[in-house]
């Protein structure tokens, strides 16, 4: 776990800045590790990296798989670096928005690219992209195949939810699977291709930002998507019914968020059939993302503890119920895997004891919400800085909060006095963001992690999404100039005044080879007749 004091920053990939209409894996993101390592800034906290479509609104929470990359975040100028593309295949005919994600044009471009770069890939000699390809593929076999199938069936039946497909592809028969796959097994070689590729750019990433001491938090949504290639590979582990809609739905009850609760739409895990297979499919999932990350946060971790079930026949999530979760067992399981688990535990919202117990038990850090701390029970509330704990992250806002500066525009002239109160100074929308990341910075939590928004005092313009709103979210991105140097400054005073500062990275002394021994040369033995002439 975390034992020393550091900062982060929530930035999801996406939202940097890029040409292409959407942030990815490309030069961008080396950039920002470069700011990150000058300001002092070590975890770079990210959203889920799942395939995501238009289906689910591009939200990464609902991905179409849980161990899949997002092909819309492969850069294109890793792929000519790679000899897959040209600089001319990659020249924008279409100028997109600097400060918006653009899905709707961004998708069949960045499909157009990945199609050409697999065609090249086909007739490529190179020898060592295409053994480390066949290497991917059968390490990863494990999910890889599942998720080739379900992608290429799925473009095969005009994008349709696997529920709707034949039965016998439906209900998984292998004589049909094979005989489909045969069919499509260009589609389906692309479709591993672009993972090979999502995860060959994901690593060259993750071992520069480890060179610049950066580490990367990443987030696991507790839940699936009902159109993806778990649900459909693996129906058995998930309340369905005979004609594989789901019996019952995902979703929490009326909270801070939303007065009828939130309807998420996703299946739920059938927890006795998870035990009796020992939990291999969630415990595959958490090695995958620990593979991938240095930390990772539980997404709705209560529901390990108690889920909230709601009849798939409901509009909203009011009529639901609470159910068991696998509770400590699950973690027991984990714990004999994991000595230390670098986990987060995202405790916001309806938190009862049975979950606090849990966290406590394992040793799990929870998450403390600067937005939150100003209410009437101010002195009193677990997310003001004076009840903060060493083991917890702190944060101004999440994705899922307003920013801090459209926040202070929002609060009721009560909280603002109570803001005010607090900090001992005045607070107006133009410094609440830097006052509020001023406060985070100094609590005793291990771990701060600020907003990229904030750190740019941005507005509601900027929020990245509003809960139980389908539409308009995961838009936002960085603009090019939007990092300056008295920026850069302002963060690494912040990190050195509330000592999060790093230590600088020794630079690594070059390897000297082994000076070589001087060898005196063998002279023959005098003979003893000239021995004689010498002594003369």
């Amino acid at each position: 776990m975390i034992t020393q004091r550091r900062s982060g920053v929530l930035l999801h990939i996406t939202s940097l800045p890029s040409p292409n209409g959407i942030g990815n894996l490309g030069p961008a993101a080396y950039k920002f590790a470069d700011f990150m390592q000058r300001s002092g800034l070590t975890y770079w906290q990210i959203l889920p990296l799942n395939p995501v479509d238009e289906g689910s609104g591009f939200s990464p929470y609902s991905g179409l798989s849980a161990f899949a990359g997002n092909p819309l975040i492969i850069s294109p100028e890793l792929l000519v670096r790679d000899r897959l593309l040209t600089n001319s295949d990659i020249k924008h005919k279409k100028k997109y928005t600097s400060d918006k994600v653009e899905f709707t044009a961004v998708v069949p471009q960045i499909k157009s690219w990945l199609n050409l770069a697999y065609q090249k890939f086909t007739r490529s000699r190179s020898k060592r992209l295409k053994d480390s390809y066949e290497q991917f593929c059968l390490y990863e076999a494990d999910w890889l195949d599942d998720f080739a199938d379900y992608s290429a069936f799925r473009k095969h039946f005009k994008g349709k939810s696997w529920d709707q497909w034949p039965n016998d592809i439906k209900s998984r028969d292998a004589l049909a699977l094979d005989d489909l796959r045969n069919k499509l097994h260009l589609t389906v070689n692309q479709i591993k291709f672009e993972q090979f590729i999502f995860f060959r750019q994901w690593n060259a990433l993750k071992a520069y930002c480890q060179k610049k001491g950066v580490k990367f938090l990443g987030d696991i949504p507790f839940y699936v998507g009902y159109d993806s290639a778990d649900v459909w590979a693996h129906q058995d582990i998930f309340k369905l019914k005979k004609n594989k809609l789901p019996k019952v739905v995902a979703g929490v009850p009326p909270d801070y968020f939303s007065k009828t609760g939130q309807l998420w739409g996703m299946p739920v895990f059938d927890w006795k059939q998870l035990k009796k297979k020992n939990y291999h499919w969630w415990m595959h999932r958490i090695n995958h993302n620990l593979a991938m990350f240095d930390l990772v946060r539980l997404d709705h971790f209560r529901a390990f503890s108690a889920f909230w079930e709601v009849k798939a026949s409901e509009k909203t999530a009011i009529n639901g119920k609470w159910k068991d979760g696998p509770q400590d067992e699950f973690f027991k399981k984990l714990k004999k895997k994991h000595k230390q688990v670098p986990i987060i535990a995202e405790d916001l919202g309806d938190i009862d004891q049975p979950v606090r117990n849990l966290m406590k038990d394992f040793g799990l850090p929870g998450m403390k919400v600067l937005h939150f701390a100003f209410g009437v029970d101010m002195p009193k509330s677990g997310y003001i800085p004076h009840h903060h704990e060493p083991n917890s992250i702190v944060y101004t806002g999440t994705h899922d909060n307003n920013t801090t500066k459209g926040w202070f525009k929002r609060l009721r002239i009560a909280d603002r006095k109570r803001v005010a109160q607090y900090l001992q100074q005045d607070v107006s929308v133009e410094n609440a963001a830097y006052l509020l990341s001023g406060l985070a910075m100094q609590s005793v939590c291990q771990l701060c992690v600020i907003p990229m928004q904030d750190f740019l005092n941005l507005g509601e313009e900027a929020i990245m999404n509003r809960p139980s709103t389908p539409t308009g979210n995961w838009l936002w991105r960085m603009k090019q100039d939007a990092i300056t140097a008295l920026l850069t400054r302002q963060i690494k005073t912040m990190n050195q005044v509330y000592d999060r500062l790093p230590a600088p990275i020794a630079p690594k002394k070059p390897t000297r080879k082994p000076a070589k021994k001087k060898v005196k040369p063998v002279t023959r033995a005098k003979s003893s007749a000239a021995k004689k002439a010498v002594s003369k």
